[in-house]
């Protein structure tokens, strides 16, 4: 088994609120994360996949590829923009890492070949916190 880790990168903005909690809640629960006015991270994306590699090319999945797909399914549609409000995978979920980490393993993993499965999404929300996902 050959696992493969594909580093990309996009900026966001989220709010965390739970609209049916009072804003003191919210701001007990999420502090600064509740900000009414929003707020933005500088997220890395690490898509680790897993397979064998192709006795032709040697390769588990060509790099290039996948992060062509990354981007198609993932960060084009994140890069600068609100996940409240603008990704249509968020929609109607709590804006957290851990959710968007769980719903960017949903993009990518029906469009990956014969062989190839997803191992691991590693999200950094900052340079001091990620989230890890392996699958349910």
């Amino acid at each position: 088994m050959v696992y493969v880790t594909r580093l990309e990168h996009f900026n966001a903005a989220h709010r965390l609120f739970n609209p049916a909690w009072s804003k003191e809640q919210n701001e007990q629960a999420f502090g600064k994360c509740a900000n009414e006015n929003w707020h933005g991270h500088n997220y890395e994306l690490y898509v680790t996949v897993k397979g064998n590699p192709d006795p032709d090319t040697g390769f588990l999945f060509d790099a290039r590829q996948l992060g062509a797909l990354i981007r198609e399914k993932v960060t084009d549609k994140l890069d600068h923009k609100n996940l409240n409000l603008d990704v249509d995978f968020m929609r109607d979920k709590m804006c957290s890492s851990e959710n968007l980490s769980i719903e960017i393993w949903k993009q990518l993993s029906p469009h990956l070949p014969s062989g190839v499965s997803l191992h691991c999404i590693k999200l950094y929300e900052t340079p001091r916190i990620y989230i890890e996902y392996f699958g349910e």
